[in-house]
């Protein structure tokens, strides 16, 4: 069973129709007192999954395997439910709907119990996913990876959409749009190596042109720039040294 009719969920549930595996698919207003013996998968945002899981153990039926989607929150946060083994299953994805195919999908699994970390997999794998292992320990540093590969390129990517439209670039996603993908291909096939540009090419110059021209038109924005050279002069130097 999955609790919680997000996009998550849903994508899971539609995952799992396409694998002749039929989830039953439930908000959590709708009772919860029929749970016992059974597996429960939450998909409910990060501050609602020990709160719920304590509700569940509230009822008295608790569940033999309960498991969470999220990315971040340690297991101990199913702790509440009562039941026998708790799990993780973290699609490594964006999920902007409840529509998103999930069909090759990374997906990170953990368990407190190994016939729970084995449902886990088993899980991953129905819904299409790829899993693979990852501790509790790791757990919080794991997301923040993920955060900065998604979140934080679509934050990259609008603030250079952003410079460009404030000097009168029309369209400035389509405009950028070649550049971004060659960039991602480039990555993915190269690592490192995949680094062009000024700060790679040790163009100091070029550099504090652009950081005079972000001062003068969005000096918000410089801090940002800079943080992002930085770190572009470490990646750029670790190349250079393979």
């Amino acid at each position: 069973m999955l609790i919680g009719p997000g996009r998550v969920g849903m994508s899971l549930t539609a995952a799992g129709r396409g694998s002749g595996l039929d989830f039953e698919l439930r908000d959590r207003s709708a009772g919860l007192g029929d749970l016992a013996g059974r597996t429960v998968l939450l998909c409910v945002p990060d501050s609602e999954i020990a709160p719920l899981a304590g509700q569940i153990g509230r009822s008295g039926a608790s569940p033999a395997l309960i498991g969470h989607t999220s990315g971040a929150t340690a297991l101990s946060s199913l702790s509440g439910a009562g039941a026998g083994g708790t799990f993780s299953v973290h699609p490594l994805q964006t999920v902007p709907d409840g529509r998103t195919d999930l069909t090759g999908c990374p997906a990170a699994i953990a368990g407190s119990t190994p016939e729970a970390l084995e449902m886990a997999g088993r899980l991953a794998t129905m819904t299409g996913m790829s899993p693979f292992t990852i501790s509790e320990e790791d757990r919080a540093t794991y997301h923040a990876a993920a955060s900065i590969a998604s979140n934080f390129l679509v934050t990259i990517e609008e603030t250079a959409a952003e410079v460009l439209g404030g000097i009168e670039v029309e369209n400035p996603r389509e405009v950028l749009e070649p550049l971004i993908r060659r960039s991602l291909d480039n990555w993915i096939a190269r690592g490192p190596e995949a680094l062009t540009g000024p700060i790679a090419r040790g163009d100091e110059a070029t550099v504090e042109a652009h950081r005079e021209a972000l001062s003068a038109s969005r000096p918000d924005l410089l801090s940002f720039y800079d943080a992002l050279a930085e770190r572009t002069r470490a990646v750029a130097a670790g190349r250079t040294r393979a």
